[in-house]
């Protein structure tokens, strides 16, 4: 179970990505002026922050508290340069020794990527934008 587990959040981590490049740059400052969310660019500095963070929890065994190091996220290449580096944290953990403190944390954060992909749609949906096709295979946008 526990690599099904990692195999779910590194797909969701890549489906991440796949958006991130589909989206012209200036399609990260969108936002939906009638809704309380905010931008495209602070849901990606979100979901960033939160790999980061739960990533740290897992590693040490615990919750360490919220920290993002994503100080530009209006800019593609730095989004997608912190997407690969905690799709490579995350693949370079082994599942198979987690406390359940650890499967927690994983799970919590693989609710937590989803959840944005749910805002995401949202968003593109919204600004008129359009999906990857990775998008379309999984959640058939």
């Amino acid at each position: 179970m526990n690599q099904k587990l990692k195999d779910n959040l590194k797909r969701a981590f890549q489906l991440t990505k796949s958006l991130v490049i589909h989206l012209d740059e200036k399609s990260l400052i969108l936002d939906m002026p009638e809704l309380p969310s905010n931008r495209i660019a602070g849901q990606l500095w979100c979901m960033v922050g939160a790999r980061e963070s739960m990533l740290k929890g897992i590693e040490k065994g615990g919750w360490q508290g919220f920290s993002c190091s994503l100080a530009t996220p209006r800019v593609k290449q730095s989004v997608l340069v912190a997407l690969d580096a905690t799709l490579a944290r995350l693949e370079a953990l082994d599942f198979s020794e987690f406390s359940d403190i650890q499967l927690a944390l994983a799970f919590d954060l693989l609710e937590h990527e989803v959840q944005h992909h749910g805002q995401l749609i949202r968003y593109v949906y919204g600004n008129g934008l359009t999906f990857p096709e990775s998008w379309h295979a999984r959640y058939t946008v």
